[in-house]
């Protein structure tokens, strides 16, 4: 089970690396620092909000699929 601070953390790393490549891959195709620029914030910013909620979503998925506890003698 996560917890709200490994997601988080999870979540900041994520937004770090994605805005990495959105920048290498946009100078890349344009040798344009300035829209390299842009579309690293832009596009991993709204990324990095839905993938907090993807995270959020996943772990709901997973505590409604572990078993209920049983009381002990019956």
């Amino acid at each position: 089970m996560f917890h709200r601070q490994e997601t988080l953390a999870k979540t900041i790393t994520f937004g770090i690396t994605h805005m990495a490549v959105a920048f290498g891959v946009v100078y890349l195709m344009t040798g344009s620092l300035a829209l390299g620029g842009a579309v690293a914030l832009i596009e991993p910013l709204a990324n990095t909000v839905a993938y907090f909620f993807h995270e959020k979503i996943w772990q709901r998925v997973g505590e409604k699929s572990e078993p209920e506890a049983v009381p002990a003698g019956g």
